[in-house]
């Protein structure tokens, strides 16, 4: 195969796999474009709104965990294990329809959802990493960068008025079954290695692998603090907003400006791959979770001032909260063992999003004790935490293998 053909190849399944993996996370995005028109049309406590998101939530860490020990994204092809992820999961999803939406079922059929989503986001990265040849970065950064705008399009549509919740279920459904066909026409890269034997220690290299271990440990400060800030950056958009404005234009301000915030992290991806490609890994996590950090600070002092102002600060935030993150799944993808970048990956996921959990619930309490002018702050821990553990990993010799030798 001609460098020539081999590259249109290589974009063209690309392409493909972006085009898949956001197909079928629609499953997920949508969660929060559908909650507000159930609670209008049936009596949901805040119990059954807040399971119909974190049961997902929930379900990916079970299922990541459980992929991770069982070595599944490694010892699976990578294409079925997507298909048989996305095909179960509009399952699920499309159940919805056929049950009472105030029964206990429907957080079952979310948590289902969430266990499918380990089989697709995990497995997306991986495929994404076969095709590297010295750009890495921007092979994963894509890739995060097409689910980043994903997540950003429910604001979008929450802020004019939202979709009828089973013409969303619907079509969430039917994007998924989409993605686990199509996903069969996504070509595998040459950097496939063959499957590892089976050992329910081969997740424990995550954090028995030095270096390995504190590219977690950078992941885990970006994840400490980007959940939060994007579950609570439209309430705090609003809040700030009503210091100027009367409460309609308020709210719908306040929910475009978080699509802009959230939508933005897309540039920062792309933007961030390019650069680290070039610069280097760990010099680009630790600028962008400096500033991503600097903006946890000074969210407080932006608090109630003019509208254009705040938003404008929240999308420079939005670039840097998430710039770094394809990064970190790029460093272990390269610091791994080729045979088990799946499972590494898989693990690095299902550790975030369990820390997460806990971040998003509670920044409720520190509004509540501190107010929204400093509740944020607390989330800078993260990014300071990050920025050590990067430090340390560029000065270990194995980082020359991040980013060609770029560190």
């Amino acid at each position: 195969m001609s460098p020539s053909v081999s590259g249109r190849t290589k974009w063209i399944a690309l392409a493909l796999l972006c085009t898949c993996q956001v197909l079928a996370m629609t499953l997920w995005f949508s969660a929060s474009a559908v909650v507000g028109s159930l609670s209008i049309e049936y009596p949901l406590s805040p119990v059954q709104v807040s399971l119909f998101t974190s049961a997902v939530q929930i379900g990916f860490v079970v299922g990541t965990l459980t992929s991770a020990a069982l070595g599944l994204a490694d010892r699976i092809d990578p294409q079925r294990f997507f298909m048989v992820s996305a095909l179960v999961a509009s399952l699920a999803n499309a159940g919805i329809l056929l049950l009472d939406p105030t029964a206990a079922s429907v957080p079952a059929m979310r948590f289902v959802t969430g266990i499918c989503m380990a089989g697709i986001y995990p497995v997306g990265m991986k495929i994404a990493s076969t095709w590297a040849r010295g750009d890495m970065g921007l092979m994963v950064g894509l890739l995060v960068g097409a689910l980043t705008f994903g997540s950003a399009t429910p604001h979008l549509i929450n802020a004019f008025g939202g979709l009828d919740w089973r013409l969303t279920i619907l079509a969430t459904s039917i994007c998924a079954v989409a993605a686990g066909l199509l996903i069969n026409l996504v070509a595998i890269g040459p950097k496939r290695a063959a499957a590892p034997p089976f050992s329910p220690t081969l997740a424990l290299k995550a954090w028995t692998v030095r270096a390995v271990r504190f590219a977690n440990l950078g992941y885990l400060g970006h994840m400490w603090e980007l959940y939060a800030m994007w579950a609570w950056v439209a309430v705090f958009l609003e809040a700030s907003f009503l210091v100027r404005m009367a409460a309609e234009p308020a709210a719908f301000y306040a929910r475009i400006a978080t699509f802009a915030t959230v939508a933005s992290g897309a540039a920062g991806c792309l933007g961030a791959g390019l650069l680290a490609d070039r610069w280097g890994r760990t010099g680009v996590t630790m600028v962008a979770l400096g500033i991503s950090g600097s903006c946890c600070l000074a969210a407080g002092f932006f608090f109630g001032r003019g509208p254009l102002l705040v938003t404008l600060f929240c999308v420079v935030w939005g670039v840097a909260i998430v710039a770094d993150s394809a990064q970190f799944s790029a460093s272990i993808a390269e610091l791994s063992d080729p045979s088990i970048v799946g499972t590494m990956l898989t693990v690095q996921t299902s550790m975030g999003f369990l820390l997460t959990m806990i971040t998003i619930h509670l920044i409720p309490y520190l509004v509540d004790l501190v107010s929204w002018r400093y509740a944020f702050a607390f989330l800078a821990i993260g990014p300071a935490m990050g920025i050590l553990a990067m430090k340390k990993l560029r000065g270990m010799d194995a980082s020359l293998k991040l980013a060609n030798g770029n560190r």
